[in-house]
């Protein structure tokens, strides 16, 4: 078991997730504080190369997120072959899928379907629902001079959105 899926296991029994429970969590698990409090509470981790991080959003819901490749441009501010980087992102988000779901949250996950937001923000995604939450996986770039990233999410809707 790899530090992000023993994460997202700890992280399955906050009911409700909450920046103050994902850090203690983070805290019990070993991962080094990243420095970065909010409101008296740490939001940024690492542990094994992997970069954890919460955020709290104004409606209320929780996600915690983990970075667990990244790609940066080059020199130049950019990529010399962006499809090239795409595609490396890709495989390595298919060789990390099965951190998840061969997993024990496996017997958990519903596949849930992509919305118009994920075909925007994801070069490549799989989300499923997870007792009320939504947790995805995929490939990012934020922007054209940004990193090209594989990230997990844990998002736990706001308090009326439930």
């Amino acid at each position: 078991m790899t530090a992000v899926s023993a994460m997202l296991e700890e992280l399955t029994g906050l009911v409700p997730l909450t920046r103050e429970g994902a850090a203690a969590r983070f805290t019990a698990l070993r991962w080094s504080p990243g420095g970065r409090p909010r409101e008296g509470v740490e939001t940024s981790w690492d542990k094994d190369g992997v970069h954890g991080w919460t955020q709290v959003f104004g409606d209320g819901a929780v996600h915690v997120s983990f970075t667990v490749w990244i790609r940066d441009v080059d020199a130049s501010g950019y990529f010399d072959d962006l499809e090239a980087v795409y595609d490396e992102g890709e495989r390595v988000l298919a060789r990390f899928l099965p951190e998840i779901e061969d997993s024990p949250l496996a017997g958990h996950l519903a596949e849930a379907g992509r919305t118009a937001a994920d075909e925007e923000d994801f070069i490549a995604v799989r989300k499923w629902l997870l007792d009320g939450r939504v947790l995805s996986a995929g490939v990012i770039q934020q922007d054209t001079d940004l990193p090209v990233m594989v990230v997990a999410t844990l998002e736990q809707p706001a308090p009326a959105a439930r």
